[in-house]
């Protein structure tokens, strides 16, 4: 079994005919994944900090802090309040993440049957949710009582949804298969 580095790198063969590259740069490459997490409305910083934690621990880099941008009053929100944690990640740590994300995490989500295609945008990304973290093998059991969602952006330098669509099926992305319309 091929890992995903070495299907990245092998990306421009497999791709080669379907698509009609001529040279190795046309082929897309995965250039980050973006982990980030909503805290909004969370007020105990016990409970931010936990959060801050497991999603050190799962994306196995520190998060950086997120504040508001302006203060809305109806929300009890000021303009600096953290709100949220973002990671980016690349290199190692990015094909490490996806690994887990591909063979471990999503295999375990409750009636998984493959990611929408439809998540994926016209400019080749692919941005999808998590309900729960628990989905991740770094989280301990007792760590069940405050449950988080977070959402992850992989962001790749194909030009179009078709690109992208063959590409991260080619890595190994669980994609739903497309039904023919009648």
């Amino acid at each position: 079994m091929k890992t995903l580095k070495e299907k990245l790198s092998g990306a421009f063969e497999a791709l080669k005919s379907d698509l009609g590259y001529t040279n190795v740069m046309q082929a897309p490459r995965l250039e980050k994944v973006v982990v980030s997490v909503g805290v909004g409305k969370i007020d105990d910083k016990a409970k931010k900090e936990a959060i801050f934690e497991r999603l050190s621990r799962i994306t196995g880099q520190k998060p950086s802090p997120r504040p508001a941008k302006q203060s809305i009053a109806s929300f009890k929100l000021r303009q600096g309040d953290i709100i949220g944690y973002q990671v980016t990640l690349r290199g190692e740590r990015m094909h490490h993440f996806l690994d887990k994300l591909i063979h471990i995490a999503l295999p375990q989500t409750r009636d998984f049957r493959g990611l929408k295609t439809t998540a994926i945008d016209e400019m080749g990304n692919i941005s999808l949710g998590i309900k729960e973290h628990t989905i991740f093998p770094e989280t301990a059991d007792e760590d069940i009582r405050d449950v988080f969602s977070l959402a992850i952006t992989l962001v790749t330098t194909a030009k179009n949804k078709k690109e992208a669509e063959a590409f991260l099926r080619h890595i190994g992305l669980p994609l739903q298969k497309e039904e023919a319309t009648v």
